[in-house]
């Protein structure tokens, strides 16, 4: 479906926004969207195919985003590696909550609180999923660089990387202050990163 900028496409966007963030993607009404943006449901639909395209259509930009940043972070230890360079520990999703994730703290919110029902329900166990396998691929290349890395299960990695994650994006579940989540954030810095630095032999 494509996206528009037309200014019945912005009244739709909004409506619906407002509409998933109160009531969450399930209980949410195509019918609401339509009433609160003085629209009839044949005019929503000129927008969308249904109500899972409205959400995404919403809250793609935000998981795009989340993929972008760590695209570039893992070719950056992806290029480090090719050029055999002396690995250093460079930057952590620590980072991406940062500069990503916590800017846009109600964009996130909609996508991990309200998104029940929908393909995105599962959004923060299919990161942890991704996290797994790339470290997975990862760690041969560090033990093949003389890197001291700790022999892990993958369960034993699947558990960590699933409190890891659960511990950064817990602000945003539950919508804190921005000044609130990065506080939080520095405790879970503080916690984990010498932890899963000591494991990959950094």
């Amino acid at each position: 479906m494509p996206r528009d900028k037309t200014v019945n496409h912005v009244k739709i966007m909004a409506a619906a926004r407002n509409e998933f963030m109160e009531h969450g993607f399930d209980k949410a009404s195509m019918r609401s969207i339509a009433e609160r943006c003085s629209m009839t449901a044949a005019g929503i639909y000129r927008h969308c195919i249904d109500k899972e395209d409205l959400f995404d259509q919403i809250v793609s930009p935000a998981v795009e985003r989340i993929n972008k940043w760590i695209d570039a972070h893992v070719a950056r230890y992806v290029d480090a590696v090719n050029q055999e360079e002396h690995m250093q520990w460079r930057d952590s999703e620590i980072d991406m909550m940062r500069e990503v994730v916590y800017p846009n703290m109600e964009e996130y919110h909609l996508l991990l609180a309200k998104s029940k029902g929908s393909k995105y329900e599962n959004f923060l166990h299919d990161l942890t999923e991704q996290s797994q396998n790339r470290l997975l691929s990862y760690i041969p290349i560090l033990k093949s660089q003389g890197y001291a890395v700790w022999d892990i299960e993958p369960k034993e990695l699947h558990l960590l990387l699933s409190a890891y994650t659960t511990a950064m994006f817990e602000p945003v579940v539950h919508n804190y202050s921005m000044e609130e989540a990065l506080r939080c954030l520095k405790t879970v810095e503080a916690f984990f990163l010498p932890g899963w630095k000591h494991l990959m032999g950094f």
